[in-house]
């Protein structure tokens, strides 16, 4: 009997597909499909597949033309598969020619015609064609990081920016054609926008996004203010619109793999989350536009947050604010801690722009501990430890883009779909926002 293999991600499963499944079954007696998981075709640059990983297998299995469908999860399983099942004959579509050569010291390798004018990245790029408006001001190069990203998202196209900062559009004006300072003018240009101007300005901002019938990315804080965030929230589902918040460390691989080993109870009952988030940065009050620079706590505050609201909830029982001001006449702070009590555990936040700190998070359990390194945001690997040191386990995953990417195709997709396909809850978001609304208003604040 002669055994054939061949992989692929087979996302929204088309006739070009099917006709070299086909093609690669009349190779022998014995078909294997190996379907690549989410996460390693995250590694491999998909980041915009539109069907998980079983909805893929279940449409190659529907075909009824393979003998047998595993999933390809790892770098170098294709030598292992084919040593594993006695493979005979490997083979790929044509685009692939030559690469898979070092595959021949094992078996046969076949490389397949395509078939002309049928792709999964055209598909997706068709059904999803969304012109997305870039407004900003002094985060100019996260601007210019998002800019970059979208150029890497299937079916995204930027439209344009809006800013008064002379410089950003300089630099960007070099590469897009469409800049304004006129913020309705990029509305209309556009079918959403990614906002990213102080938070100040997100709530009338993002209304009159939504009332013109646009989609909503939003740099975290969506607001200052709880009541504000939650009437946005409404407003866009009376619409049918998206609106998002924008905090990338949520769609890292390894930030998510972290949150389902602590799901599993890998480090038993979470008591403690503590967080830190630091970065030094010259601030000079007399700098035009420093009235556009954000604070420590709304630079940072949301980031430290996430995983205490994701891992702990939104139920604490008590929030006590310590502030060390850089500019206390505008609330600018250049530290802040924040202690929050539950009723099973406690949690702190550091977050600073005018000092530094060990930017790591540490999650405490009773029966472990999850350790994550600086810069922990956009970390691509954490540790569990255990009281017996032999036991303690690594955990490594490749983050692409700062988790920008992959944050544009969950935005994209909840487009498509009309379902808010955001890593963060709403409740989570309205959390943040109460946060901020305490820090402004100086509820149970300690100045230091």
């Amino acid at each position: 009997m002669i055994k054939v293999i061949t992989y692929g991600s087979f996302d929204m499963l088309h006739y070009g597909h099917i006709r070299l499944l086909e093609r690669a079954k009349a190779l022998g007696d014995y078909l294997v499909v190996g379907v690549t998981s989410d996460d390693y075709d995250k590694v491999r640059g998909k980041i915009n597949l539109q069907q998980s990983l079983m909805e893929r297998v279940e449409s190659v299995k529907a075909t009824g033309i393979p003998d047998e469908v595993i999933i390809e999860e790892y770098e170098g399983q294709k030598i292992d598969d084919i040593k594993r099942l006695g493979i005979d004959i490997f083979t790929v579509g044509s685009d692939w020619a030559g690469y898979f050569d070092y595959l021949r010291e094992y078996c046969q390798v076949v490389y397949l015609d395509r078939t002309q004018g049928i792709s999964s990245s055209e598909i997706r790029s068709k059904k999803r064609s969304i012109k997305i408006g870039l407004v900003g001001e002094e985060e100019g190069r996260i601007l210019n990081k998002y800019f970059d990203e979208a150029n890497v998202v299937n079916g995204i196209h930027v439209s344009g920016i809006c800013t008064i900062n002379k410089k950003l559009r300089e630099e960007i004006g070099e590469r897009l054609s469409f800049v304004t300072d006129d913020y309705y003018a990029l509305l209309d240009k556009s079918d959403a926008v990614y906002i990213i101007s102080h938070p100040r300005e997100h709530y009338d901002q993002i209304k009159a996004a939504l009332l013109k019938g646009k989609h909503v990315l939003v740099e975290t804080p969506i607001t200052l203010h709880e009541s504000q965030c939650a009437e946005l929230f409404q407003i866009a589902g009376q619409n049918k619109l998206i609106l998002m918040e924008a905090l990338k460390t949520a769609y890292a691989t390894a930030y998510n793999r972290l949150l389902l080993l602590i799901k599993s109870k890998k480090i038993g009952k979470v008591v403690s989350v503590d967080a830190t988030c630091t970065s030094l940065r010259e601030i000079n009050p007399q700098n035009a536009g420093y009235n556009q620079i954000w604070n420590s706590i709304c630079a940072w505050g949301p980031t430290a947050l996430l995983p205490i609201f994701q891992i702990l909830g939104t139920e604490y029982t008590e929030a006590v604010i310590h502030t060390y001001y850089y500019d206390k006449r505008n609330k600018f702070d250049a530290f802040t801690k924040i202690d929050f009590t539950y009723k099973n555990a406690v949690a702190s936040i550091k977050v600073g722009r005018g000092v530094k700190s060990e930017g790591e998070l540490i999650i405490t359990g009773t029966k472990g501990y999850i350790y994550v390194p600086a810069p922990w945001w956009k970390t691509d690997y954490f540790e569990i430890r255990y009281e017996n040191s032999e036991e303690n386990k690594r955990y490594f995953y490749q983050l692409e883009g700062e988790g920008i990417r992959y944050e544009l195709v969950a935005f994209s997709k909840a487009i498509d779909s009309g379902k808010n396909l955001a890593y963060i809850k709403e409740n989570e978001s309205l959390a943040i926002c109460q946060i901020m609304n305490q820090y402004f208003e100086g509820k149970n604040i300690e100045i230091i």
